[in-house]
């Protein structure tokens, strides 16, 4: 027996669908070509000069200079993290789940890694554990992420840097529903006809619907699926 959901698109002809859909592409390309414009305003912001912050890493401390790894861009994710959990943000776990091959960011003269809250021992033991194939580093000895706005006990963040020499410069910060152009995960859902099905989306009647966040994987989902133990 097949089971229907209640609410779907109307089933019209093809030359109507063909209709609906130049019109919603209109928009589509509007949105594009502002992204577009937001990029280019993005290039041209002002940037800081920050001071010489010491991170640790799982082989001891690191300067943040030497973080770049020879690369002048470096794109920084800021993981929530509460100390003496064993599971930590599921939202935090599975945006950086979904990057698994960064190379090509060699090509662009750039990296991308984590920094979190907690010491060098619990961030290098929780990513082994959820799967994780990003290089972490801590900053619970530094100033650096309180002074980069993800203090020990905030929220998640991404700050964009720039190493001139030896000087390193902050040039771009985002932090809630901004990290999601990051993101190729909510890009394939929100093309989907139920989109991410949460009751704060904007939805004809009879769709379904969930609380939000409930449909996303927890920590110890993506653990299963990808850690240490999943093999």
């Amino acid at each position: 027996m097949v089971t229907l959901i209640s609410g779907s698109p109307p089933t019209v002809d093809q030359a109507t669908w063909r209709r609906e859909l130049d019109a919603l592409r209109v928009r589509e390309k509007a949105a594009t070509a502002e992204l577009d414009a937001i990029a280019a305003q993005r290039r041209r912001l002002p940037m800081v000069e920050l001071p010489d912050y010491v991170l640790e890493g799982e082989d001891g401390p690191i300067r943040l200079v030497d973080i770049f790894d020879g690369k002048h861009q470096l794109i920084v994710y800021h993981h929530m993290w509460t100390p003496g959990q064993e599971w930590q943000c599921p939202g935090c776990t599975g945006f950086s789940a979904q990057f698994t091959r960064l190379e090509f960011l060699d090509a662009y003269d750039a990296r991308f890694v984590i920094v979190t809250q907690g010491s060098a021992s619990e961030a290098a033991a929780y990513k082994r554990r959820v799967g994780n194939k990003m290089t972490w580093y801590s900053t619970a000895d530094s100033p650096f992420g309180a002074d980069m706005d993800a203090p020990p006990g905030g929220g998640f963040g991404l700050n964009v840097f720039l190493r001139q020499g030896g000087t390193v410069y902050r040039t771009w910060h985002t932090d809630g529903r901004g990290v999601e152009q990051l993101s190729h995960s909510f890009a394939l859902i929100d093309v989907l006809p139920y989109g991410r099905q949460e009751e704060w989306q904007d939805s004809p009647d009879g769709w379904p619907q969930h609380p939000t966040y409930s449909r996303w994987a927890s920590s110890q989902e993506i653990a299963q699926a990808y850690g240490t133990d999943s093999q």
